[in-house]
């Protein structure tokens, strides 16, 4: 392997020529570090020490085509993987499959409006183009910011503790015992979050959001299309919206919940009391499953669709598509709306 060192500005690169199946290793030192490829898969782990490392493991028969660079920007320390020309094939992603991002001289991408500036890479299963990828072993030592950006491939993320923040193209993305800010985005790709511990976000434009024994000050989720279901939820805030796909979470605790579907039913079950409980759907019905200890002043109101309240309480106007009246203590607010679609409450875990 050959390593050379190329000022570029106030930036440096370094380039690395090395076949498939050659792994290399880089060190970045700082608070906040950044990570670019197009193409691969990447595991996110934790480490000791006081640097980030990332092993490069090159795969394509155009392999020794890739470029590493490093470089400083908008106080980040980062490290791309450049691919050359402007067709790209990534043969896991299968024939017929093919995306298009923007991409920069440094090979950085993603940052802000990332349709702004650079080339128009397009990466497909099959076909003619670079045939030239690169899978990341990134590991991170406790208390660092690191922002990974991946076109297409998988995202793993395991016992990181830390500011994580992944952003994606066309890629799933797996974490498991973060503890820490955790931002996880996709374009299009499922998203899969267990045992975490800290400020939550995930968004997803089309793919399905899984959570599972998750901590912390709030957990805000976000899909365009695609369904949220899990459990094990205490958080200080919980925010869910889907454009298109049913929600179930089992085991709630939180003092703030907002859940919003354009399309698609939500089956909530409480495990303790809220201040504040708003479910809006636009078409599909809703199942809320309260606790003996849950209060709240309560306002239902469906556009199609019967109202059924199964749990002790205190009805100051009923009809077919209307309730309000008292829940508990009726220190709490509970609102539910929903365009085309009947509400049941009842008793959490019934």
């Amino acid at each position: 392997m050959r390593i050379g060192l190329i000022a570029a500005g106030a930036a440096a690169a370094m380039v690395a020529a090395g076949t498939a199946g050659a792994q290399e290793r880089y060190t970045l030192d700082g608070d906040h570090v950044a990570v670019y490829d197009l193409a691969g898969q990447v595991n996110v782990e934790a480490g000791r020490g006081s640097a980030v490392t990332v092993e490069v493991t090159r795969g394509g028969a155009d392999a020794r085509d890739l470029t590493i660079r490093r470089g400083d920007a908008d106080g980040f320390r980062h490290l791309a993987i450049v691919t050359p020309g402007s067709e790209v094939v990534y043969d896991p992603m299968g024939r017929g499959s093919n995306t298009s991002v923007r991409v920069r001289d440094d090979g950085t991408f993603g940052n802000g409006d990332h349709w702004l500036g650079g080339r128009t890479v397009r990466i497909q299963g099959a076909g003619s183009g670079t045939r030239a990828w690169a899978d990341l072993r990134v590991i991170v030592p406790e208390g660092r910011t690191v922002a990974v950006h991946l076109a297409v491939g998988h995202v793993d993320v395991a016992n990181v503790n830390g500011d994580l923040r992944v952003k994606t193209a066309a890629a799933a993305i797996r974490a498991t015992g973060t503890r820490g800010p955790l931002n996880l985005d996709t374009g299009s790709g499922g998203i899969e979050v267990t045992d975490a511990d800290g400020d939550i976000r995930l968004d997803t434009g089309s793919g399905g959001v899984r959570v599972s024994n998750v901590r912390g000050t709030g957990l805000n989720i976000d899909t365009g299309s695609g369904g949220v279901q899990g459990g094990g939820l205490a958080v200080g805030r919980l925010h869910v919206d889907v454009g298109s796909g049913g929600v179930r979470l089992d085991g709630v605790d939180s003092r703030n919940i907002d859940v919003d579907t354009g399309s698609g039913s939500v089956n909530l079950q409480l495990r303790g009391d809220a201040e504040y409980l708003k479910i809006d759907t636009g078409s599909g019905g809703v199942v809320l499953g309260l606790p003996s200890v849950f209060g709240a002043e309560a306002d239902i109101d469906t556009g199609s669709g019967g109202i059924q309240v199964d749990v002790p309480s205190t009805a100051r106007r009923v009809s077919r598509d209307h309730f309000t009246g008292s829940i508990g203590d009726g220190k709490g607010r509970l609102i539910i709306d929903t365009g085309s679609g009947g509400v049941r409450l009842e008793r959490a875990g019934s």
